[in-house]
């Protein structure tokens, strides 16, 4: 059965619910819903998600689900993208969290605030840029030895985490500085059967 999904296509946390769903082969009806247009405040929508955020499924009996995160593990379940050893799942889980909590509040507000609300520096908070360039170093470290986030191989992990960080020149980040991150994003987006979003590659 199909689920359908309301979400913003520039939206990071929207797309990887696609991913998930186009690489397991699971339909969905995609209706596209701005963010910056305003669309997830209209009564109608705040009716279906009162915290007026995307992504949003309708599951196939009618219930709703939010967060990207917690759709993509109902999506999963079963898969291959989710470890089957405990610890390698609640590894998976670890970057999960790590990923809403600083990955995306860091690289995805600042690619927002530049690439769509198009706001000079001077009104852009300074300590932004710096804490992306963490995140990305954290990143960079994990990956020097290893060519998946967990297991060595592909899973919710990356998938989570490659949706904002392959946006990252967006935000004003040269992933040229953190190559091993920059490798695994081209190997993401392969096993994904994506177009490298990354420019002068």
């Amino acid at each position: 059965m199909t689920i359908t999904v309301y979400g913003d296509s520039i939206s990071g946390n929207c797309l990887k619910v696609k991913f998930v769903a186009d690489l397991l082969g699971k339909p969905i009806r995609w209706i596209e819903t701005s963010v910056v247009r305003k669309e997830t405040r209209t009564p109608a929508f705040l009716a279906l998600n009162p915290a007026g955020q995307v992504p949003l499924v309708i599951l196939e009996d009618g219930r709703p689900l939010a967060q990207s995160n917690a759709i993509m593990l109902y999506l999963a379940e079963g898969s291959r993208l989710i470890p089957a050893d405990a610890v390698d799942r609640a590894l998976m889980f670890q970057w999960l969290f790590w990923e809403q909590y600083s990955h995306e509040t860091a690289i995805a507000v600042l690619r927002f605030h530049k690439a769509y609300l198009k706001k000079p520096e001077s009104e852009i908070d300074p300590a932004l840029k710096p804490k992306c360039e963490r995140v990305l170093t954290i990143m960079n470290d994990h990956l020097a030895t290893r060519a998946y986030f967990v297991a060595d191989a592909l899973s919710l992990a990356d998938i989570a985490l490659v949706a904002y960080t392959r946006f990252s020149h967006e935000a004003g980040l040269d992933l040229r500085q953190w190559p091993h991150v920059q490798g695994w994003v081209v190997r993401i987006e392969k096993d994904l059967g994506l177009k490298t979003a990354l420019p002068n590659l």
